[in-house]
């Protein structure tokens, strides 16, 4: 007679492995569309010098002895408000005491817990400026890109670059296209024919990278976080955090003193006691328990808009 299976091996979780739903941080584009300005204050004034102030040709010829033309600029302020988003997870000492060795709690609250702020950085910037209704060009486009036949992504965005210029002075520097915008973009046959002229390859496959380089832009940002639509509870539903939208800017590639840029993510340095970290992550002793630790994560931002005319939004560009 032999032992069977299940005398001689308890099942047990592995050591070396798991799963967990996590996105990778490179999903979520939120602070990568707009420097991040570290600031000292939750709450402030950007100075706004007057665009056309800059604009217009005043000079005028000088005779001899005679006094220079004079003019001056304008200038305003506008004020931010860095709200802030906190979360924590509590873990018990007898959790602790009976996790076992592969299992860090620790470890994973602060890794949930980051995920849920990059998240909710996610969300915000698409209800603040990834909508109709913020940026002074909206435009659906007259025939949407997934139809191959009729549309022409490349000239529409032509001329969203052109808008901005010509208000401006400035040129589109960077582009956001939802996942299901750059799915059809990348299998546009516009644009799998300029690729092919313009790198020498047929059937490359296009990548951001590509597509920037064809469009003439520092980057293409393509958004691919997903979020769950459900409340807890509810039976589980997910969706792209983005619309099927794509949005031109141009932003300072450095923030700077009377520097144009579409927007800035403005983070209160004050959450990490002022190390200037975008995601706080703490750990304290729970108040009136038998030794529970609270793993909390917070940040404090304002998506803060300040050149309307510095973005041309696409709403809606594919079916």
């Amino acid at each position: 007679m032999q032992p069977t299976q299940s005398q001689v091996h308890v099942d047990r979780p592995l050591t070396n492995a798991s799963t967990a739903y996590m996105q990778s941080n490179d999903k979520f584009i939120a602070t990568r569309v707009a420097p991040i300005v570290p600031v000292d204050k939750q709450t402030d004034k950007i100075t706004v010098y007057n665009k056309n102030d800059f604009l217009r040709d005043e000079a005028q010829k000088r005779a001899d002895g005679a006094e220079s033309a004079g003019s001056g600029y304008g200038l305003n302020t506008t004020g931010y408000s860095c709200d802030v988003f906190a979360l924590h997870k509590d873990i018990g000492p007898q959790m602790r005491a009976n996790c076992d060795s592969h299992i860090d709690p620790d470890r994973d609250a602060t890794l949930w817990l980051t995920q849920r702020m990059l998240l909710r950085q996610e969300v915000q910037w698409v209800d603040d400026a990834f909508k109709t209704g913020v940026w002074a060009n909206d435009v659906t486009p007259t025939t949407l890109w997934s139809d191959y036949t009729g549309s022409d992504p490349i000239e529409d965005n032509e001329d969203g670059k052109e808008a901005i210029l010509k208000v401006t002075g400035q040129e589109a520097n960077k582009a956001v296209y939802g996942y299901k915008v750059f799915r059809k973009l990348k299998n546009h046959p516009d644009i799998l024919d300029r690729i092919k002229y313009t790198t020498g390859v047929t059937g490359r496959t296009v990548t951001p990278q590509l597509l920037a380089a064809m469009m003439d832009l520092d980057e293409v940002l393509i958004a691919k976080s997903i979020k769950a639509t459900n409340n807890e509870g509810e039976t589980a539903a997910y969706d792209f955090v983005h619309g099927k939208h794509g949005l031109l800017l141009h932003v300072a590639p450095n923030p700077g003193l009377l520097v144009p840029s579409a927007c800035y993510t403005l983070s209160w340095r004050e959450i990490s006691q002022g190390m200037g970290a975008d995601i706080a992550i703490t750990r304290e002793l729970v108040p009136l328990t038998n030794g529970a630790i609270r793993v909390e994560s917070q940040v404090a931002f304002d998506n803060k808009i300040l050149g309307t005319d510095l973005g041309y939004f696409f709403n809606g560009a594919v079916a």
